[in-house]
């Protein structure tokens, strides 16, 4: 049984939607999983957002729940973890350097094949050196600057909106993509 963590940033929007619906998903297909989920810039116990619930009602899913803060024990618990966008990605793994070999953000995850994976870790070694290098009063070569910039161009963007604050469209718009990227994640699972 795999245990998956999907992080967002407030823990009441995305975070949740994703952890009933991949726990409906799962079930419906037989998988054994167990989920949660955490926000990385949140406290305990804010409810879950109304139009979060409503999207899920809509799907004939329930999820009653609040807002959790990350935690190291989750972190240590999760097999794998997945963030709703590459700065929740990078907070994550300033935390908890760790959980570098098991934290994706969804998308990347779901879609993952070798060729993005590559440019993905070559973008991660540039960001740690540009890191490094201002930490030491340094500048990255125009070289490397050049290819950083490169393969930001290259790599696609990972991110799910955050649709908090927006319409009950907007929210109904992010939970297709996480469905999408969760029916991936599902066949990735069944594979595995």
């Amino acid at each position: 049984m795999k245990r998956i963590l999907f992080i967002c940033t407030g823990n009441t929007c995305r975070s949740p939607m994703a952890e009933a619906m991949l726990r409906r998903m799962a079930s419906e297909r037989g998988i054994t999983v167990a989920v949660r989920s955490a926000g990385v810039s949140t406290v305990d116990g804010l409810p879950v957002s109304a139009h979060a619930i409503e999207t899920l009602r809509r799907r004939e899913i329930d999820h009653k729940s609040s807002s959790r803060a990350i935690t190291g024990e989750a972190v240590k618990w999760a097999d794998i973890i997945l963030t709703m966008t590459s700065s929740h990605k990078r907070g994550l793994l300033q935390w908890f350097p760790e959980a570098v070999d098991k934290t994706y953000t969804l998308k990347e995850f779901a879609y993952q094949d070798a060729r993005t994976l590559a440019d993905i870790e070559e973008l991660e070694q540039l960001y740690t050196e540009l890191h490094m290098k201002q930490a030491l009063g340094q500048q990255l070569s125009s070289g490397e600057r050049n290819r950083l910039l490169e393969l930001e161009r290259r790599i696609p963007s990972f991110d799910i909106v955050d649709p908090f604050g927006g319409s009950l469209s907007i929210y109904d718009s992010c939970a297709k993509e996480i469905e999408d990227a969760l029916t991936r994640l599902l066949d990735k699972l069944t594979r595995r």
